[in-house]
């Protein structure tokens, strides 16, 4: 398969107003996805294809939010703009009101000076590589998409109440045998997309909430806050003895759960209390199958195989995730940073939905949240990034993989090494995971300057 140009691990992203994240790029990546799904739409080419807009908060949403609108206009689309909402909730309300394509401005984790375009298909689902391939190519020829005037034009419109469908969807994710009546909870909504819905979303079940995060000021999303930055919830959930606390990222389709002592929980950990649940109530049976990526702990599987099921993993990105549970009907899966999909419930990760789903545990087993995620211990796992200057594929540079093949046999069955290019920086990632931590930070620290000796 050809390399993409634009498109990364998730979506396209960049510093804001910078290529690829430009208004001219957001125009044509507008008509560019409105010219692909509506020629996938035989019989309907009369009808103004519609398609839903989201954003998070930062300052460059406004420019990229009207380009890419400007796009889909001019290709005889019609947009609804929904204004600040979660990942989550673009994918489901695109599918909720038949959209053919679903756009999030977004630029996840990251600061706010980047920002980035993901785009979903009308089921709600992130696109494969190779419809990327052909966006890119469309971004690059527009003389390929034919020119619409007059009647042809589009137009656009903000609907803001859409935002409630996804509250409901997200709502409906607990039991209905459980409320969130007397859970004190402490919910960090990093000041990004989540932060309206996000506490009405708890709420509502009963929850008593208190919000950090819910001021965003167009520069402040992730700043000291949310998934990347639990200090204030931590502290907070200590001060208040809360039951539990809740970082989501800026657009909060992932989130860290802190338990009621203050201590962060590994997003592993909670795969595996969520594989436990499902285990238990009898969605997830002996022999089945959860979903992780080559960066999911060790530790995590080896709890797995002991309750009978298996364990695939994916390439980092929790779109490849979901590819995998559609393609074999897996319903559970998530990354170590906390994306957690419940395939019966949403088509991408969801921060609050996995975390109504840790409230959910706690009812269910009438335990807290340390109680609850004693399961099993982690593998010790030393993370390095390296600069690169070139990113070669990795099976070609052959003194990399003659150490490899080396340092694998002398981890054995018991660790494991994972080399993988960023999708968004000039680096390579250098992950050394094993039972002893001293051996693995040491096969990482040389591994590591193996890398750089031959990619530097």
């Amino acid at each position: 398969m050809a390399k993409r140009k634009y498109f990364g691990t998730d979506g396209i992203r960049g510093r804001a107003n910078v290529f690829p994240m430009t208004g001219e790029v957001a125009f044509l990546l507008g008509r560019a996805v409105t010219h692909y799904f509506l020629n996938l739409k035989k019989g309907q080419k009369n009808k103004k294809p519609l398609i839903i807009l989201g954003k998070d908060t930062r300052l460059s949403c406004y420019m990229l939010e009207q380009a890419f609108s400007a796009g889909v206009c001019s290709q005889g689309g019609e947009v609804i703009l929904t204004g600040p909402l979660p990942t989550p909730g673009v994918a489901f309300v695109t599918k909720s009101m038949r959209g053919i394509a679903g756009v999030m401005i977004s630029a996840s984790h990251n600061s706010y000076e980047d920002n980035g375009i993901k785009i979903f298909d009308a089921n709600g689902y992130k696109l494969a590589d190779e419809i990327e391939l052909i966006l890119e190519d469309l971004i690059e020829h527009p003389e390929k998409m034919e020119v619409k005037t007059n009647s042809h034009l589009g137009n656009a419109k903000r609907i803001r109440e859409v935002a409630g469908r996804y509250v409901v969807q997200c709502k409906n994710a607990l039991s209905d045998q459980f409320d969130l009546e007397g859970i004190r909870i402490v919910l960090d909504c990093a000041n990004g997309a989540g932060y309206k819905v996000a506490p009405m979303v708890f709420k509502e079940l009963g929850g008593e909430v208190f919000p950090l995060g819910i001021g965003p000021n167009g520069t402040n999303i992730n700043f000291e806050c949310g998934s990347l930055h639990p200090e204030k919830t931590q502290e907070l959930v200590s001060q208040l003895r809360a039951d539990i606390g809740i970082c989501l990222d800026g657009d909060a389709d992932r989130c860290v759960i802190v338990n009621e002592e203050g201590q962060v929980v590994p997003g592993d950990v909670l795969i595996g209390c969520f594989a436990k649940l499902l285990f238990d109530q009898g969605i997830l049976k002996e022999g089945h199958t959860v979903v992780g990526t080559i960066m999911s702990n060790l530790g995590l599987e080896r709890y797995l195989e002991g309750l009978g099921l298996k364990f695939l993993r994916t390439q980092v990105g929790d779109r490849y995730i979901m590819e995998a549970m559609r393609e074999h009907h897996y319903i559970l899966g998530g990354e170590p940073s906390g994306h957690i999909i419940f395939r019966h419930h949403a088509t991408t990760g969801d921060g609050a939905m996995a975390a109504l789903k840790m409230i959910e545990c706690m009812r269910y087993y009438g335990k807290s949240v340390k109680e609850l995620t004693r399961l099993f211990k982690l593998y010790p796992q030393v993370l390095k990034n390296v600069n690169v200057t070139s990113k070669p594929p990795l099976e070609d540079v052959l003194p990399i993989q003659k150490e490899l093949q080396s340092v694998q046999k002398k981890l054995g069955k018991k660790g494991r090494v994972v080399l993988r290019y960023s999708g968004t920086e000039d680096k390579i990632r250098v992950m050394v995971e094993g039972e002893n931590e001293k051996q693995v930070s040491e096969v990482c620290d040389h591994f590591s300057k193996v890398v750089a000796t031959h990619l530097s």
